[in-house]
């Protein structure tokens, strides 16, 4: 998922891309409204972040431009106001969201998740209780995967490579680094070998079919549908 962060303010913008990226999305930054419209509307971005309080072009100019251009990029708008007049005027005027500063990353991440899951929804699906991926299929309720292609196959996932496998599953075809995995499978206070996130990842790929996982040099790992 591609995400463009329209914020003028250098250390809130590095706060968000910084903790973007090590959550698995890749962004880029730019300082004023002029730019967040050349290149929201350019068709390279999945999201647009975007802040009110823009120079040269606000944030409800940028998002009424877009819109008047039928341009439909998802945008999360964000504001330091906190009058409810902004937040409707940026509803009705297009946007999906609206979060206020200050906020905390978590709050912004749920936000950009709930997103990303609408964009990849034809490629992987949530439900209450079945998380899928093309072919195959994780039940939270019983810890077992099965998939049904050429290689059909149900397994019970231990309780680490369940975590893991949902983990992956909730954000499909995201590259997840190791460190993600770790604090998600592990927690933020693993003091274990450094390596298990691969030997997990090998695990999976045992159970699951090595395609659907792969590993992107340098960044970590992804899951995705060897069909597609």
């Amino acid at each position: 998922m591609r995400i463009l962060i329209a914020e003028d303010e250098a250390r809130i913008a590095r706060f968000m891309e910084r903790g973007l990226k090590a959550n698995g999305f890749a962004s880029t930054v730019v300082e004023d409204g002029i730019a967040a419209l050349d290149l929201a509307s350019g068709g390279d971005f999945d999201l647009l972040i975007l802040d009110v309080g823009l120079p040269r072009m606000d944030g409800f100019q940028v998002l009424g431009a877009l819109r008047a251009m039928d341009v439909q990029i998802p945008i999360l708008m964000v504001t330091a106001r906190t009058g409810v007049d902004d937040t409707v005027q940026g509803l009705e005027g297009g946007a999906n969201d609206y979060i206020a500063k200050p906020f905390r990353f978590e709050e912004l991440l749920a936000r950009v998740k709930l997103r990303a899951r609408e964009a990849t929804a034809g490629a992987g699906s949530v439900s209450a209780d079945v998380l899928t991926l093309g072919d195959l299929s994780l039940d939270l309720r019983t810890r077992i995967a099965t998939c049904t292609g050429e290689d059909p196959r149900s397994v019970e996932l231990s309780s680490r490579e369940f975590t893991m496998a949902r983990v992956f599953l909730e954000n499909p075809n995201q590259v997840l680094t190791r460190d993600l995995l770790l604090s998600k499978v592990w927690g933020y206070d693993y003091d274990g070998a450094s390596n298990v996130v691969d030997v997990y990842v090998g695990y999976l790929r045992s159970k699951l079919g090595a395609p659907r996982l792969v590993t992107v040099r340098g960044a970590g790992y992804k899951i995705v549908d060897p069909a597609a």
